[in-house]
């Protein structure tokens, strides 16, 4: 046997073909919902040992000024394609956006999106943590959320991606429903806490866009064809999840936005697709399982 870490038994082993069928609501096949990420990023924040948040010498301009795109010109863009075409918003949110930012996450409100936390800031790693901090920050988001929107958080994805062992199961200890942590599925799926019913809903980050045009090099319209052809194929085996995890200062660009926005209409208008917000999805998935 190789030598190796230990599965940390995350989730069971389910194989693909034989599971229960999940059916949406109306007999939709294919869940969708989109993940905007409303995040703040720091121009000047504390160095970490393990990562470097720029890849230039701090402070970084170039990349801090591109990122602030997204709060100053195009969320909107992004936002008013969404709403055109009846896509309600989970937002996985840097939630020291509320008080930087406070009218993105007011324009996010007011066009009735979900929230869940991101962490506090993008440029803020969870890497060697102590469980104390974990949960001052767990405690933080809950408060600020809560009192910048009224919603009290369902939902979680770690800060750049990053972790601690003990993260999901703080998360269950928390009353969180959902993590966005997990890559391994098409399907919600149960996780394996020490308390609490956590489950993990499909996060993708194959069409992302972050690594559509950041890793895969994509131009705009090869990220629309490949959300188009990521749809069809999960609508027609049914049951399915589909995310479309999103950053305003690179989907809202003036020379993508056209691409996307047809790539959302195509989706809109095929009667398989049911255009839900992240909690919703959770909630009909517990309904049937």
């Amino acid at each position: 046997m190789l030598e190796g870490a230990k599965d940390p038994g995350l989730y069971d082993y389910a194989p693909y073909r034989g599971r229960k069928k999940i059916v949406w609501p109306e007999g939709k096949t294919c869940a969708v919902w989109v993940a905007p990420n409303l995040e703040y990023y720091e121009i000047d924040p504390p160095v970490h040992p393990k990562r470097k948040p720029w890849a230039k010498p701090h402070p970084d301009v170039v990349g801090y000024s591109q990122r602030d795109h997204s709060n100053r010109v195009s969320h909107w863009r992004m936002a008013e394609v969404m709403s055109r075409h009846g896509f309600p918003g989970s937002v996985s949110l840097s939630v020291a956006l509320c008080q930087h930012h406070p009218k993105v996450v007011a324009d996010g409100v007011a066009r009735g999106w979900e929230f869940f936390s991101h962490g506090i800031y993008n440029t803020r790693y969870s890497y060697d943590m102590s469980e104390a901090q974990e949960r001052s920050i767990i405690e933080d988001s809950i408060r600020t959320v809560q009192d910048a929107t009224g919603q009290r958080i369902r939902g979680w994805l770690a800060p750049a991606l990053t972790h601690t062992p003990r993260t999901l199961d703080l998360l269950a200890e928390y009353d969180f429903d959902y993590t966005c942590d997990l890559y391994h599925d098409d399907q919600v799926q149960a996780v394996k806490t020490a308390t609490g019913d956590l489950v993990s809903i499909p996060y993708s980050l194959e069409v992302n866009d972050h690594y559509g045009f950041f890793v895969y090099n994509m131009s705009g319209r090869e990220y629309a064809d490949t959300l188009v052809r990521q749809f069809e194929r999960l609508a027609s085996e049914g049951g399915t999840v589909m995310c479309i995890p999103l950053h305003a200062y690179l989907i809202g660009q003036p020379h993508r936005i056209g691409p996307f926005e047809e790539a959302l209409e195509h989706i809109a208008k095929d009667g398989r697709a049911w255009l839900a917000r992240a909690g919703d999805i959770v909630d009909a998935w517990r309904a049937q399982v």
